[in-house]
């Protein structure tokens, strides 16, 4: 059978539409630095990444997964047009979309760097974990890297003749990197021998460009024990001479390729560190990032850019999803319609079915409006010129980051999976495309912690270190769009009065349910941990479900008035309030049993539910 995968078209529109309407993106573009671009080159920049994506990079994805990349010898061949996509990427300058103009980027606010990594992330999963993990190199050596460190590498890696990764696991040292052991020797010139082993390390070895800069974790012989004995270091595959020219080859070497349930076009190796193989005497030649024994601290610069983009992951996967779902089922005749028809209709038509296509919809749509408000709040956080809104700014995105992650790429899987019944037995077979998206979608509630580590931030960090006033904060801004609609609802006419009914009394009590969790939280911590604990996870879902409810209400007022006030309004606006209405019925009831979970964890912890199975 031949593959039927549907093209990926860039949801450029409804991009266009959370930007303008819920992001505020006139606000970002006034801030300072931001000046210089305005809405006629933000809408350029979406328009080629749009095409660029569509054309140039889509049509590896299935491609990736059906020929994956080999390793022989050490030297990995990835999947054929993948090292000429990654090439035409660099030379379109996309790698510095959202980095410092003074090293070569575009400095772009990350509002609109954002949807341009989503739809790159789309159209290939496999082959944007590249560009990915060479921003989040580029991001830590920016900020913690020396002056000479800087210029000798971060130019090449935004330019794109170089990439990057970053090296944390270890067969014995997975999300507790205190069992790191990889060891950094220091030598008499300021250098210093790696030698250890590191597994699940993406794009640790490929054919896309001239040399590889790995950032690693390593424990120099004297360091105290744990966590606070970690060091990062720069290993570049071949050295870099005094003049930016290559030298020789470092002593780091691919093992082997993992072979994997999903994103097959990504090359995941084996890393051998001071195997004796390279050009340099055994141990690979690194050199100290920052401080020694802080090394942890500085790879969370390069998890937390990260962890933000695996939750743009998560709508990507579901974006792409979901548009092949619909297109099947627009094509495929199956069965009569409930009410009686002529003859058979194609399954768009059956109740089911469409409330299926609506909730892979709405959760998507409503998981990117809370990534890009996100984004404008890191915008604000680091560029207002009021200390004020940028502290609370960075305080109203740190607490999103646990919420992007881990909500949107739970729901990937969800909307992934609800893709494959939507095609029925065709779903289940290979050549239809649709279960590549529920197997990439799998590593995206684990790699870059797992949805357990977020929920775990979202508590203590983001919940208990501020006693609360981030998620209250967040809480009164949601009734403030509660009441909004509320009186929309005395405004509407017929048709959208009871959507907006049920929506308006589902946010309230969605709201309500998220109040009294955030309460349980605070007030069970110091108290019964481990009961707080428990129902961490049900607290990041809720959250995702209710901050994903809010910016769907937004978008509902927003059409609203915009269909009041044009007769012959844009269809889109109807189609998104339909959406909109659609989330406040079907998905904001979760809010309910979510925040039950969450406040039965004393129960559970009292009657050692928890502990019968330890």
């Amino acid at each position: 059978m031949e593959t039927s995968v549907t093209p990926f078209n860039p949801p450029v529109r409804d991009i266009r539409f959370v930007l303008n309407e819920l992001a505020g993106l006139a606000e970002v573009l006034k801030l300072p630095g931001f000046e210089e671009f305005g809405a006629d080159l933000v809408d350029a920049v979406l328009e080629e990444n749009a095409r660029f994506v569509a054309e140039v990079v889509a049509p590896l994805n299935d491609k990736g997964d059906r020929q994956p990349p080999v390793c022989t010898d050490g030297a990995v061949t990835t999947t054929p047009g993948y090292a000429q996509a990654f090439r035409q990427y660099a030379e379109g300058g996309w790698q510095g979309l959202l980095h410092p103009q003074a090293w070569g980027g575009q400095g772009l606010p990350h509002l609109v760097a954002a949807p341009a990594s989503e739809n790159l992330q789309a159209a290939s999963l496999a082959f944007s974990l590249c560009p990915l993990l060479t921003d989040g190199v580029i991001e830590a050596l920016l900020t913690v890297g020396t002056d000479a460190q800087r210029r000798q590498y971060v130019p090449n890696l935004i330019g794109g003749k170089w990439t990057g990764t970053m090296n944390l696991t270890e067969p014995q040292a997975g999300s507790d990197l205190a069992l790191v052991s990889s060891r950094a020797v220091p030598q008499g010139d300021g250098s210093y021998r790696i030698s250890g082993q590191k597994i699940f390390i993406t794009y640790g070895e490929h054919d896309l460009a001239e040399n590889i800069i790995h950032l690693v974790l390593a424990r120099t012989p004297d360091a105290p024990p744990g966590v606070k004995g970690i060091s990062l270091f720069i290993v570049p595959k071949f050295l870099v001479n005094d003049d930016g020219s290559l030298g020789k080859r470092n002593d780091v070497w691919c093992a082997t390729l993992e072979h994997k349930l999903g994103i097959h076009g990504s090359p995941t190796a084996v890393l051998l560190y001071g195997s004796g193989k390279g050009e340099v005497g055994e141990g690979a030649i690194g050199y100290l990032v920052g401080e020694q024994n802080r090394g942890l601290e500085y790879m969370f610069i390069m998890m937390n850019a990260a962890r933000y983009a695996v939750g743009q992951q998560g709508i990507a996967v579901s974006e792409r999803a979901t548009q092949q779902a619909l297109a099947y089922a627009r094509e495929r005749v199956q069965g009569r319609a409930v009410e009686g028809s002529p003859g058979p209709v194609t399954i768009a038509h059956h109740p089911d079915v469409q409330r299926m296509l609506l909730t892979m919809r709405a959760l998507t749509e409503a998981a990117r409006a809370v990534s890009y408000v996100a984004a404008a709040a890191h915008d604000k956080g680091t560029h207002h010129p009021d200390a004020e809104v940028r502290a609370r700014n960075r305080a109203f995105y740190e607490y999103l980051v646990p919420i992007v992650k881990g909500f949107s790429t739970e729901s990937s899987v969800e909307i992934a999976s609800l893709g494959i019944q939507v095609h029925g037995g065709m779903g289940f077979i290979e050549e239809t495309g649709a279960a590549q998206h529920y197997r990439d979608a799998r590593i995206l509630p684990i790699y870059e912690g797992t949805t357990a580590i977020q929920a775990n931030d979202l508590v203590g960090r983001k919940t208990l270190r501020d006693g609360g006033a981030t998620a209250h904060a967040i809480v009164a801004a949601m009734r403030d769009t509660l009441k909004a609609v509320e009186a929309e609802v005395g405004r509407a006419d017929e048709a959208d009065r009871a959507g907006l009914r049920l929506l308006r009394d589902n946010l309230d009590q969605a709201i309500q349910a998220y109040q009294d969790a955030v309460a349980f939280v605070l007030e069970h911590a110091a108290s019964n941990v481990r009961a707080v604990f428990a129902g961490s996870v049900p607290y990041l879902m809720l959250a995702g479900v209710v901050h994903g409810g809010w910016q769907m209400a937004r978008a509902a007022l927003v059409c609203r008035r915009r269909l009041a006030e044009q007769a012959d309004a844009d269809p889109f606006y109807r189609h998104k309030l339909a959406t909109a209405l659609f989330y406040g019925a079907h998905i904001l009831p979760r809010a309910f049993a979510l925040s039950s979970a969450v406040r039965s964890g004393e129960v559970a912890e009292r009657c050692g539910l928890q502990a019968d199975i330890a």
